[in-house]
């Protein structure tokens, strides 16, 4: 199962989130930052609807998979 770390770090004159290369928007304050970040990563463990998704791949092949709502990652944040 994945694991996904949310780092608090400056950004763009404030303070953002960052999972993997991408940031969030931009908080006024480290507290603010912080705050969503506990608030998305939260968000990210909620089980959804097990469902049929359909995707294309790099190769341009289209696949259908059933997409398990219960395999969430596991979240943690970084300060």
């Amino acid at each position: 199962m994945a694991k996904l770390t949310y780092k608090i770090v400056e950004h763009d004159g404030g303070w953002a989130y960052k999972v993997g290369s991408t940031f969030s928007e931009t908080f006024p304050t480290h507290q603010d930052a912080l705050r969503a970040a506990e608030i998305a990563s939260a968000e990210q463990q909620v089980a959804g609807a097990t469902d049929g998704i359909q995707y294309e791949d790099a190769d341009g092949k289209w696949h259908d998979e059933l997409a398990d709502g219960r395999d969430r990652p596991q979240t943690e944040v970084s300060d």
